[in-house]
């Protein structure tokens, strides 16, 4: 059998032995899960700069760099997150419903595992532990399949994660790592019914794309992230200054940074060549219409194609609009249903903003930095769901759940 299909198979198996495991073993083995990172940080470190040295030989930009970098910070950062994980309720046991059939039948509704998880992603060694880490709390078992460009890193951490729950009650066969670079074992997860319960990509439009078009497993849908961020009118400059910088500059590379700032023409007219000098003393190329470029003399000219693209880097697009109608035409054109954002001191316009967009998460007032499932109280998150069904935003614990429905009778038959 193919690296894929053994590696899914002995998931499949591990996670009936997940199903019986007490909160307190699954607890005990993230514990010692994070326990086992920051002892093995230079190990892992190593690993990472193979991965860093590769990328910079292939010219990879320096914000997809800044993804895949660890550093002591970001793994005591990512151990840190699994012990938020162990510190959340486990909702597997959940009673949802409970209640009584005429008949005498007694019906519960409780929250189970969604069984064996594959979890296709890119160039972020950190999602290996943050899915790692929910899946398993979840009683889940997790097949993982990272990017090639973090293949070194990601090695090594299931391997350290590996050798420490087989010294717990948790099997160890439940947490695999997929090694094979060749897109062929993406394509070949796709179509493992029978062994895999659902997929969730992670990464940029094309992957997501790609599972989405061609899976014949179920997929929970992770989107890009074309965020955008309308200033109103009536916006305090100091405070829409604030959200969009943070919204942009603060970590350009993730998928709920700022793509396309919005201004309200009466707003841009006042100080829109203000708050571009403040994007250009972070270093952001502006990429404006024809009323920015006006305002914004330094500014290249902006296209359909730049509206409809996540950069992830050091380059914003800014369109000036006429009111709120067309911020709102525009993000439903352009928009990915991801993040949101107006500033506005206008509680109606806000209130249409968060009614009207389509989107997991809309913001008033604030930056779009914040979907995240740190920041929603979560602890990590397993991506950000862009569809509406079963699971729409961060993505923690009991996202990856699914329900079962307890029956307890004393001999009823149907008649």
């Amino acid at each position: 059998m193919s690296e894929v299909r053994t590696k899914a198979a002995l998931a499949r198996e591990a996670a009936a032995a997940m199903s019986r495991l007490s909160t307190a073993d699954k607890d005990e083995a993230l514990l010692r899960m994070a326990d086992a990172l920051v002892a093995d940080l230079d190990a892992i470190i190593a690993a990472n700069e193979l991965d860093l040295s590769r990328g910079r030989a292939n010219g990879t930009s320096e914000s997809l760099l800044d993804r895949l970098k660890l550093t002591p910070a970001r793994i005591e950062g990512i151990a840190q997150g699994l012990r938020e994980v162990v510190a959340l309720p486990d909702p597997i046991g959940d009673v949802l419903e409970r209640f009584d059939r005429p008949n005498g039948l007694h019906i519960e509704k409780r929250r189970v595992p969604i069984g064996v998880i594959g979890m296709i992603y890119e160039a972020r060694p950190n999602v290996t532990v943050d899915a790692a880490g929910l899946c398993l709390k979840t009683g889940n078992a997790v097949v993982l399949r990272g990017g090639s460009a973090a293949l070194e890193s990601n090695r090594r951490i299931v391997e350290t994660l590996r050798d420490t729950l087989r010294r717990t009650a948790m099997p160890a066969e439940a947490l695999q790592l997929i090694e094979d670079a060749d897109r062929a074992s993406v394509d070949e997860m796709l179509k493992l019914n029978g062994l895999l319960d659902v997929i969730i990509p992670r990464g940029g439009a094309s992957l997501i794309r790609n599972v989405v078009m061609n899976a014949t497993v179920p997929v929970i849908e992770t989107g890009a992230g074309i965020c955008h961020t309308y200033v109103d009118e009536s916006a305090d400059p100091a405070m829409a200054e604030a959200i969009a910088v943070n919204a942009k500059v603060q970590r350009p590379s993730v998928c709920n940074a700022m793509e396309t700032l919005l201004v309200h023409a009466a707003f841009a007219k006042r100080h829109l060549a203000a708050l571009a000098d403040r994007f250009r003393e972070r270093n952001v190329e502006l990429r404006g219409c024809a009323r920015t470029r006006d305002l914004v003399g330094w500014a290249k000219p902006a296209t359909d194609d730049d509206y409809a693209t996540e950069y992830s880097d050091y380059i914003l697009n800014v369109r000036v609009v006429d009111g709120l109608d067309e911020a709102l035409a525009h993000i439903r054109r352009f928009g990915t249903m991801h993040s949101e954002c107006i500033v506005t001191a206008d509680d109606a316009n806000a209130e249409r903003f968060l009614q009207e967009v389509d989107a997991a998460a809309v913001y008033h007032n604030a930056s779009t930095r914040f979907t995240d499932g740190f920041e929603f109280g979560f602890g990590a998150e397993i991506g950000i769901s862009t569809q509406k069904l079963h699971a729409r935003g961060p993505m923690g614990l009991p996202a990856l759940t699914s329900t079962k429905y307890r029956v307890t009778g004393n001999g009823q038959i149907r008649q």
